[in-house]
């Protein structure tokens, strides 16, 4: 028996890094039938212990427990959820200043997501040699937005190699990148490993959306230590276990003023005497985040 971590995960097998040796293994049904909420019983950055087989292949026989993970819901119609990714140090969301263009919505069901299940969150604005002097002022204002909340932020250009100190940010850890097709997140990854040389994708000209690359996630180990989750692109990230109440627990800049709310059960849309709502006039809470806050809520409710 060996202990190892999955580093890669193509459906059926599991590529498991056991000290300096990558072993293929399997993953026995009864595992899959003791987990039908989950689509995935196994995600990239398990621990898992294999047993190792006469053909050098191994069986998967126990999944240690996760310290934390990334979930969303499951897509093309299956039940339950999937997991992305587990045991991270730090989840960013990477987006585009264009083509795909740029979705504050999707960035802040993501952290709403790492805030909900305990990971450290971080924003990534990529394609920045796309944008116009309006558009690097609006970049601007939405790190500095996000970095307000605690969430660490990095603006930059794949294209160009502009990759600030985003390399610094990630050494040493676990990190996953996570984001809708053809924001850049496998040439991010080239451009911080140049050894690496991952194929990367191009943008639909008639969508201006990008073309899956990716096609399964996989841990890559990076010089000065750590290590970085490349995933595919993700169009949808449908929210896993998270009740209407408790939404506004996820929004860091919520916490405070919903204390001042006159109701209880408050949802800080249509109550009178709502802190939430009255922060928000105020202008201590972002128009874009209150926004997305009612979005999410809406889509909760049905």
């Amino acid at each position: 028996m060996k202990k190892g971590r999955v580093i890669q995960s193509t459906g059926k097998w599991y590529k498991v890094s056991c000290d300096s040796e990558i072993i293929d293994s399997r993953l026995p049904g009864k595992f899959r039938l003791d987990k039908k909420e989950v689509t995935n019983p196994v995600a990239v950055g398990d621990y898992v212990d294999i047993l190792i087989g006469d053909d050098g292949t191994g069986s998967i026989q126990k999944i240690h427990d996760r310290e934390n993970y990334i979930p969303r819901q499951a897509t093309h119609g299956r039940r339950g959820e999937q997991i992305l990714v587990s045991n991270v140090d730090r989840a960013w969301v990477v987006q585009s200043v264009k083509q795909p263009k740029l979705n504050t919505g999707f960035i802040d069901r993501f952290l709403v997501t790492c805030e909900a299940y305990e990971v450290p969150g971080g924003v990534i604005f990529n394609k920045m040699d796309l944008a116009k002097s309006g558009g690097k002022a609006h970049v601007q204002e939405l790190s500095e937005l996000y970095q307000s909340l605690g969430y660490k932020t990095a603006i930059t250009s794949a294209e160009t190699g502009e990759t600030g100190d985003l390399k610094s940010k990630i050494a040493g850890q676990t990190s996953v990148f996570i984001g809708p097709s053809g924001v850049g997140k496998t040439s991010l990854l080239n451009q911080i490993e140049p050894n690496l040389k991952l194929r990367v994708g191009e943008i639909s000209s008639y969508s201006q959306k990008g073309k899956h690359t990716t096609t399964f996630a996989q841990l890559i180990p990076i010089s000065g230590g750590g290590f970085v989750v490349d995933t595919p692109g993700i169009r949808e990230f449908g929210l896993v276990q998270i009740d209407k109440p408790e939404l506004s627990l996820y929004f860091p800049e919520m916490i405070e003023p919903r204390q001042n709310c006159k109701f209880y059960n408050c949802t800080h849309y249509h109550e009178p005497k709502c802190g939430v709502v009255e922060a928000f006039e105020e202008g201590k809470i972002a128009a874009s985040r209150y926004h997305s806050y009612l979005n999410i809520l809406e889509s909760l409710e049905q």
